[in-house]
């Protein structure tokens, strides 16, 4: 499935944190926004790993996982600086 995550985290070490944790999983487009293709156990993992207070403080962070399907991806508008790359859900690098 395609998310677009998006997160707005307080404190700049969970802050990193959270970044480079994405970072394994898609594709930074914006500065705290990331497009992942996740298989439902990356998913799930992903959601146990942010419930932790290593990454997230509930009373201050929060995190967005938006499934998007490949129609709505398709009409997406992107105005000013293109991307070079984007994240594919059809190619799989082994």
């Amino acid at each position: 499935m395609f998310y677009l995550v998006c997160y707005d985290v307080i404190q700049d070490r969970r802050r990193n944190r959270v970044s480079k944790l994405l970072e394994g999983y898609g594709l930074r487009v914006q500065k705290s926004v990331f497009e992942c293709v996740l298989t439902p156990d990356q998913f799930e993992l992903l959601k146990r790993r942010f419930g932790t207070k290593r990454y997230l403080n509930p009373e201050e962070d929060q995190i967005r996982f938006y499934p998007m399907s490949p129609r709505h991806r398709q009409i997406v508008l992107i105005l000013g600086v293109k991307p070079e790359h984007q994240v594919d859900d059809s190619v799989f690098i082994v």
